[in-house]
C-alpha cells in the first residue's frame, strides 16, 4: 500500500477542503439566484443531487479538458489530438480544426496491434468484406459465425484452458459473468482495489461480498478462515460457494498479483480463483499468455480466467476461459451471449490475427520481438523514471506505471504542461482512485522507439520539475558519478 508522505498529506486535504469551502459558497449564492428568478419545475425532484453532482459540477468541470480528449487517427505511438476551447469557464467544450501530432502515453496498445498490420489490417478487410460490420443479431440467433467459434477455439487454447466464451465488450464480461456464477448464499471475496466491473458484478450477483487488504494473501486467509468459520449471516450455515477474485495486473497500480501464494491458500480452504487478465494477458510472460506464464502458476490451478481484447490485441470484447462444463453453462444462462449482440466479425478476426502473430503462427519472428521489446520499454521507462525521483508504482515487466501526483492542482497542471509539449498523458482521479492518491498513468508498448521513450523522459522530468511531483531525490547522472570518484595517480 502507498505511504503518503505526512505535508503531502495535509497539503492535499487542504487544497479539497479549500475547494470543497468555495463550491458550498458558489453554491449557495446560485440557490438564492433560482429563488429570486423562480422557477417552472415546481413540485420536482431535482435530476442530479448529492456529493457526486457537486464534485462534478465544481471540480471536475474546472478541469475536464484534461479528460475525453478526442483523436483523429489510430492510437499508435504517436497519435493526431484534436485541440478543443472553451467560451465559458471550462463547462463546454468545443472541438477545433486544429490536430497536435502527440507521443501517446495513455492508450492500452501493448503490442501495437491497434494500429495497422502487415499480417492482420489484410484478413480484417477480408472479413469486413465477407460477413459486414456486424452480425445484428446475438449469438444464440443468428450472431455466431465461423469467425467465433474459431476465436473461441483459439482463445482456449491460447490462455490454456479446454474452452472458452467471448463477448463484445471487456466490461460486460465481468459485470455479466458474476451474477451468473455467484447469487444468494455464495461468498465472493474481492480484492480491495479490483476493478469496478467486478465490484459492480459482484454487487449485482446477490452473493454476500469480502474484500482483502490489496494484493495481501497473508489477508486474504485471515477473512477465508473467520468467513467459513462463521458461515453464512444469521442462518450460520456453509456457504454453496466461495470465489476469490483478483486481477493479474492492477490497472491502477501496475503491480502484478500474488497469484501462487493466492492459488496456494484458495487450494488449502476449497475456494474457486477467479483471475482478471485484462491487462496482463497478451502483455507479460515469455509467449505473451499472461501472469500464469510469467509467475509459474498451471493454469489448470485458475478456475476461471477472464480476459479482454481490448489492450494487447487492439481489438474489443472479452473472454472467459475454463471447464467444458462451466462454458456449457454460460453459454445457456449468460444474459451477455443470450441477449446482446456478438462481437464484430472484424473484430474477432483482428484478435484471431494477433493471437497468431504472437505465437509466431505467421511465418515470423514478430511476436516474440513484440514481447521482448514492450518488457524492455517498460522496464527502462520504469527505471529511469525511478532515477529522476518520481515516486512510481508497479512491478518490473508490468506496462502500467502511474506517477504519483496527490494534489488535485497538480492533476489539470502536469496534463496540460505535456500537452503542450505533445506528449500525451492520462492523469487519474476520485472517484477512479481514492481521493489522496491522484496520479498519472503511463501505458508504454512495444510500437515506442528508444527515441520516443527518451522524449517523453525528457518531457516528463521538465514538468515534473515545474510542477513539483518529485518526492524522492534523484540520482545522478553517470557522468557525474564518473567525476566524483577519487582518480588513481
Amino acid at each position: 500500500m502507498i505511504t503518503i508522505p505526512y505535508l503531502t498529506a495535509l497539503t492535499t486535504y487542504f487544497s479539497y477542503g479549500l475547494l470543497f469551502a468555495f463550491g458550498q459558497l458558489r453554491d449557495f449564492f446560485r440557490k438564492i439566484i433560482d429563488w429570486w428568478k423562480g422557477s417552472n419545475l415546481q413540485g420536482y425532484a431535482p435530476i442530479c443531487l448529492g456529493l457526486e453532482d457537486f464534485y462534478i459540477r465544481r471540480l471536475y468541470l474546472r478541469i475536464q479538458d484534461c479528460f475525453g480528449r478526442p483523436i483523429a487517427s489510430a492510437p499508435d505511438a504517436w497519435f493526431d489530438v484534436v485541440e478543443r476551447v472553451s467560451n465559458d469557464n471550462n463547462k463546454t467544450l468545443q472541438r477545433t480544426t486544429k490536430i497536435s501530432k502527440c507521443l501517446n502515453l495513455g492508450s492500452y496498445n501493448y503490442l501495437g496491434f491497434a494500429a495497422a498490420d502487415e499480417y492482420c489490417t489484410p484478413r480484417v478487410i477480408e472479413s469486413l468484406k465477407r460477413f459486414s460490420p456486424s452480425t445484428c443479431s446475438s449469438r444464440v440467433d443468428g450472431g455466431t459465425t465461423m469467425i467465433h467459434t474459431e476465436l473461441e477455439e483459439n482463445v482456449a487454447k491460447f490462455v490454456g484452458k479446454p474452452a472458452a466464451i467471448v463477448f463484445g465488450m471487456g466490461y460486460v464480461t465481468n459485470s455479466a459473468i458474476l451474477p451468473v456464477l455467484m447469487g444468494k448464499g455464495g461468498l465472493i471475496i474481492s480484492d480491495s482495489l479490483n476493478h469496478n466491473s467486478i465490484v459492480n458484478g459482484a454487487r449485482g450477483s446477490g452473493a454476500t461480498v469480502r474484500v482483502f487488504q490489496h494484493n495481501t494473501p497473508s489477508h486474504l486467509e485471515k477473512v477465508l478462515r473467520e468467513q467459513i468459520a462463521d458461515g453464512q449471516p444469521r442462518t450460520h450455515r456453509p456457504w454453496k460457494k466461495i470465489i476469490v477474485i483478483v486481477e493479474g495486473i492492477y490497472s491502477m497500480e501496475g503491480e502484478l498479483c500474488k497469484l501462487p501464494e493466492i492459488v496456494a491458500i484458495c487450494k488449502k480452504y476449497k475456494a474457486y480463483v477467479y483471475l482478471d487478465e485484462a491487462h496482463s494477458i497478451g502483455a507479460v510472460g515469455k509467449t505473451g499468455r499472461g501472469v500464469c506464464e510469467l509467475l509459474g502458476v498451471d493454469t489448470a490451478d485458475v478456475d476461471i480466467m477472464m480476459g479482454t481484447f481490448t489492450k494487447s490485441f487492439g481489438s474489443c470484447g472479452g473472454y472467459i476461459a475454463g471447464s467444458k462444463e462451466l462454458i456449457q453453462y454460460l453459454k445457456y444462462t449468460c444474459p451477455a451471449h443470450l441477449y446482446a449482440t456478438s462481437i464484430s466479425p472484424p473484430a474477432a478476426q483482428q484478435i484471431i490475427s494477433a493471437i497468431k502473430v504472437i505465437l509466431g503462427e505467421d511465418g515470423t519472428s514478430r511476436g516474440a520481438q513484440k514481447l521482448a521489446k514492450i518488457r524492455e520499454n517498460s522496464n527502462f521507462f520504469r527505471s529511469e523514471l525511478q532515477k529522476m525521483g518520481f515516486e512510481v508504482l508497479g512491478d518490473n515487466d508490468s506496462p502500467v506505471m502511474p506517477i504519483m501526483l496527490y494534489n488535485p492542482a497538480k492533476i489539470p497542471a502536469f496534463s496540460r504542461e505535456c500537452l503542450k509539449q505533445n506528449v500525451a498523458v492520462v492523469t487519474v482521479a476520485f472517484p477512479a482512485t481514492p481521493l489522496l492518491l491522484a496520479r498519472a498513468r503511463i501505458c508504454i508498448s512495444a510500437s515506442h522507439t528508444r527515441e520516443d521513450l527518451l522524449k517523453a523522459l525528457e518531457v516528463i522530468s521538465e514538468v515534473g520539475d515545474w510542477v513539483g511531483i518529485k518526492y524522492f531525490p534523484a540520482e545522478p547522472k553517470k557522468e557525474q558519478r564518473e567525476e566524483d570518484r577519487p582518480k588513481l595517480e
